[in-house]
């Protein structure tokens, strides 16, 4: 069976209100408490995202988020009584897509899951729609059909949502791109937290920048956003 949203949480009682109130909404929803019951749930069902808690039965919702991320590329949003700035940091590091602290209010984290779900789906119908698509400017080419890029003939693998932002800025190359911007359209909500941005943004300056530390493509503008910075190389 298929579900837009899945609650892996071992706080039962909170996870069945939340699932009750997406359903009530139209969004279909699951729980389970463990990892052992989430990889029990999906080898018969499947998922659009993941509403992930960070402490679960006998094994952390870090180390899920890691295995899942070995295998998959799908949303999670982490929540979590756990409130430190570590812990955002981690959860964004391992693959998470989004922070919320508990105790959250019903409506919005329901709005957030929704328009996830939305950009998902008009996503998912460009694709269909799209041919594959080769990008190409300067030095740096985009494949879309494999989610790589070309740093001057060097191969570097990116993940979907690292790609996402990777083309948003280079579709608006040598201009500066706010944050608002970016939040809207890679993860098609503009009040995510800056953190989720800068982890990613750090990502790819690791796989595309020789030094991380100096960029030469993706630059910060301070209190505004970032520009990827290249030049038509004909």
């Amino acid at each position: 069976m298929h579900y837009n949203c899945l609650i892996i949480d071992d706080e039962t009682d909170l996870a069945n209100m939340t699932c009750e109130y997406f359903q009530a909404f139209e969004v279909t929803c699951a729980c389970v408490g463990s990892a052992e019951e989430y990889f029990s749930f999906i080898r018969e069902n499947t998922a659009d995202l993941l509403l992930l808690d960070i402490n679960l039965k006998e094994e952390s919702g870090f180390l899920l988020c890691r295995k899942i991320r070995e295998q998959s590329d799908i949303p999670i949003l982490f929540i979590s009584a756990r409130q430190s700035d570590d812990d955002v940091l981690i959860a964004l590091n391992i693959g998470g897509d989004d922070y919320i602290k508990k105790p959250y209010t019903l409506s919005v984290l329901l709005a957030k899951v929704k328009v996830m779900l939305k950009r998902m789906g008009g996503r998912q119908d460009k694709e269909e729609k799209a041919d594959n698509t080769l990008l190409s400017f300067g030095g740096l080419r985009l494949e879309e059909d494999t989610l790589k890029a070309f740093v001057k003939n060097k191969e570097v693998i990116l993940k979907a949502k690292e790609f996402r932002l990777l083309k948003c800025l280079f579709e608006h190359r040598n201009t500066i791109v706010s944050k608002e911007k970016l939040f809207d359209m890679v993860w098609g909500d503009a009040y995510f937290s800056d953190g989720t941005l800068n982890v990613h943004i750090r990502r790819l300056r690791e796989k595309l920048e020789d030094n991380p530390n100096e960029p030469k493509m993706i630059k910060t503008i301070w209190g505004t956003g970032y520009m990827l910075e290249i030049e038509d190389e004909d």
